[in-house]
C-alpha cells in the first residue's frame, strides 16, 4: 500500500497572498524556488510552484526562439541597414 500524506487545504487568503508575493519582481522568482524545493512547504503550493517554474522555463525558451527567428529574418532582409 502506498503511504499518502494528506496536506492541509490552503485557504483563499493563502492563495491570494501567494499570488501577490509572486507578482513582486525577483522576490516572486526566488520564492518559487523556495516553495518548490522546500520540505516544509505545503505540497499543494510546492506542486504549483514547480509547475509555475516549468511554465516560466518553457515560455522563456519560446520567446528566445521567436526573437532569434524575427531578428534573423530582419537581418537577412536588410532591415537594420539604417542603424
Amino acid at each position: 500500500m502506498e503511504n499518502h500524506e494528506t496536506a492541509p487545504v490552503m485557504s483563499l487568503k493563502d492563495w491570494v497572498v501567494t499570488m501577490l508575493i509572486t507578482f513582486i519582481p525577483m522576490v516572486g522568482f526566488v520564492m518559487l524556488f523556495v516553495w518548490g524545493f522546500s520540505d516544509s512547504a505545503n505540497p499543494n503550493k510546492k506542486n504549483w510552484a514547480r509547475a509555475a517554474l516549468i511554465m516560466l522555463a518553457v515560455s522563456t525558451v519560446l520567446y528566445f526562439i521567436i526573437f532569434v527567428l524575427i531578428f534573423g529574418t530582419m537581418m537577412a532582409a536588410g532591415g537594420f541597414e539604417g542603424l
